[in-house]
């Protein structure tokens, strides 16, 4: 599940062009238009999140409700304005947003009552677990509002579709059960994208990043974009090093592009969030440096290619900005990824977590942040693994046949070892019998086929074949005998 929801490119090691997306637009008209984004990334770098790890709020809504059943998002509105933390004139908007919010799912039915009905849960939940505050009004009614429009005039959606609203350079995502959701790593990865484009784009990289500046809320005592959707055991609101971090290189390059330090301070306010520790923030301490978390909810997960994109916007941005706190903030990171990024070498392919392999996307995409780090440390093990993992693209899957003996009259396993994540075929054959043809997926390490009961004694041959995500091919032969 955690895999397929937040990674996102690189622009420096993906042309923008090159990955193309598909993206939905609704327009002011109410028509739904289908184009090719070029500075969103395509689904081979970016694949929609697992399907299971859309979890209904609905639930957890329920549980936070029934514990403190006086909190309701129309009562902390309420509270907000009484305090003057916000003024009168943002309560009385955001209070008629969200009545015509529930009035717009009584008429709506099937998925699209459900879609937007999620959405309005998942607010009264932040409102009833004490998290609703002001720095996250913005975000939220936005993509109230977002919803709102989309579920009413929109088209229905398949899984993972990025989505746009006319007038809007923000990007969009459908997650079944959960509505569409504010794309953090996607949106500022386009303005990123649109910094590489060169100098004729950079008046809407500014109209991407005026959008989604003032989504940020206040968390850890610093400006942070949070997600505001269930995933993976995770509740709303939650949010990621790898995503910050782009949102810092995207600040730090919108500077370079117009020489506006207010994108200097605006990131500054961001980098907060990288000293906090979870589940507030994104640090962890080890005993080399530090570890940057990919969710705050999962202070014990380390997914390394999250990890080094994350050094990747901090180091650029210190050195843009000099800022010696980003500067400390990456050596310490930097310190633990040379102690962990061996560790996701298998010596055949790369791990996407440790004991999970990767996607071929996720393994090119992995190969070239350890490039750009390459680059720009110098250090040997960034450099020495890229080579590694640029071998493996072309190097065949090894297959290794265990299981030599057998009895007759028993199903048995059939064990064989494999280099990397392959698809493996297998041929048990005596004579003109082909007791067992068959094949399956299967990752790195010791595995079976099992074979059904063989009655007759003798010697069989087999052939194992590997196909990895490359599509290098492997063979090993072998021989099995079987004995009454």
């Amino acid at each position: 599940m955690r895999r397929s929801l937040l990674v996102l490119l690189a622009v420096a090691a993906f042309p923008s062009s090159a990955v193309a997306a598909p993206v939905l637009v609704l327009g002011h008209d109410g028509r739904v238009t289908a184009r090719n984004d070029p500075y969103v990334t395509g689904p081979a770098i970016t694949p929609a999140p697992a399907r299971a790890a859309a979890a209904s709020p609905a639930s957890k809504v329920r549980a936070a409700a029934a514990a403190s059943p006086q909190r309701t998002v129309f009562s902390e509105l309420n509270r907000m304005r009484r305090t003057g933390t916000i003024s009168a004139d943002v309560y009385r908007a955001d209070t008629a947003s969200y009545r015509a919010a529930l009035t717009e799912e009584k008429h709506l039915s099937g998925a699209r009552r459900t879609e937007l009905a999620a959405v309005t849960e998942t607010m009264h939940n932040i409102a009833a677990s004490r998290q609703l505050t002001a720095s996250r009004l913005p975000a939220l009614f936005t993509t109230l509002a977002a919803n709102r429009q989309w579920w009413a005039n929109g088209t229905l959606l398949s899984y993972g579709q990025r989505v746009e609203i006319a007038g809007s350079q923000v990007v969009w995502e459908y997650y079944p059960g959960q509505g569409i959701q504010l794309q953090v790593l996607g949106s500022f990865s386009k303005a990123d994208a649109l910094y590489t484009a060169g100098a004729a784009s950079y008046p809407q990289m500014e109209q991407v990043l005026a959008q989604l500046i003032p989504l940020g809320a206040q968390r850890g005592g610093g400006l942070t974009w949070e997600y505001y959707f269930s995933f993976d055991g995770g509740s709303p609101p939650w949010t990621s090093a790898m995503s910050q971090a782009t949102a810092l290189e995207a600040l730090a390059r919108a500077y370079q592009a117009t020489k506006n330090p207010y994108y200097l301070n605006v990131a500054t306010r961001a980098l907060t969030i990288f000293s906090k520790p979870a589940p507030t923030g994104v640090n962890v301490a080890t005993s080399a440096g530090t570890r940057f978390l990919q969710y705050t909810f999962a202070p014990k997960l380390s997914i390394i290619n999250a990890f080094l994109q994350t050094l990747i916007g901090l180091y650029d941005f210190g050195q843009v900005s000099g800022n010696a706190t980003a500067k400390r903030l990456f050596a310490r990171g930097n310190a633990e990824a040379l102690t962990e990024v061996p560790q996701f070498d298998t010596g055949a392919w790369s791990l996407y977590q440790p004991g999970v392999e990767d996607s071929l996307d996720y393994h090119e995409l992995v190969t070239g942040f350890l490039q750009q780090l390459c680059t720009r440390t110098g250090a040997p093990v960034y450099c020495t693994t890229a080579q590694h993992f640029t071998r493996d693209l072309t190097t065949p899957s090894v297959l290794t046949q265990l299981t030599t003996q057998a009895k007759t009259g028993h199903s048995f396993p059939l064990r064989f070892r494999l280099s990397k994540v392959s698809h493996v075929g297998i041929a048990v054959r005596r004579g003109s019998s082909t007791p067992l043809y068959t094949s399956a997926g299967f990752g790195y390490g010791v595995d079976h086929f099992t074979v059904p009961a063989l009655r007759t004694p003798g010697t069989y041959s087999v052939t194992l074949t590997g196909t990895d995500l490359a599509g290098n091919s492997g063979r090993a032969s072998g021989t099995l005998t079987v004995r009454r």
